[in-house]
C-alpha cells in the first residue's frame, strides 16, 4: 500500500487541483492510498531481458556463456571462497578482483602444462 499526502500550500496554486480534490475550494490537502498490485505495470527491463534470452539467438549466446564464463565464477566462489569482496573502494576491490583472476589464470596454466 502506497500513500501520498497533498498539503494545503501545494494544492492551493496547483492547476490540476480540480482533478485531484473532491471540492476545488477545499482548504486542506488530500491523502491518496493505493495498492501496487492493482496497477498493471508496463514491461520492465527484466521482462525485456527474458524475451531477449528466450529468442533463438539469445539461447545460442547464453549457451556459449554457460561453457565459458560461469565455470570461472563457480571456481572463484566455491574453491577460492570469493562470496563477497572484503575491501572497500573501487581501487581496492578492483585490485582484489584482479588478484583472484590472476590466481585462477595461474592455476589454468599450471594444469595445462
Amino acid at each position: 500500500m502506497i500513500s501520498f499526502q497533498g498539503y494545503r500550500q501545494n494544492c492551493r496554486d496547483c492547476p490540476l487541483k480540480h482533478q485531484c480534490l473532491r471540492r476545488v475550494n477545499q482548504t486542506d490537502g488530500r491523502q491518496v492510498s493505493f495498492a501496487l498490485s492493482d496497477r498493471k505495470a508496463a514491461p520492465g527491463l527484466i521482462e525485456k531481458m527474458k524475451q531477449k534470452i528466450d529468442s533463438p539467438m539469445g539461447r545460442y549466446i547464453y549457451s556459449q556463456r554457460l561453457g565459458t564464463v560461469d565455470p570461472v565464477f563457480g571456481n572463484l566462489e566455491s574453491n577460492k571462497g570469493l562470496n563477497r569482496f572484503t575491501l572497500r573502494g573501487k581501487t581496492k576491490v578492483n585490485t582484489q578482483w584482479l588478484m583472484y583472476c590472476m590466481v585462477h589464470n595461474i592455476e589454468k596454466i599450471a594444469t595445462q602444462g
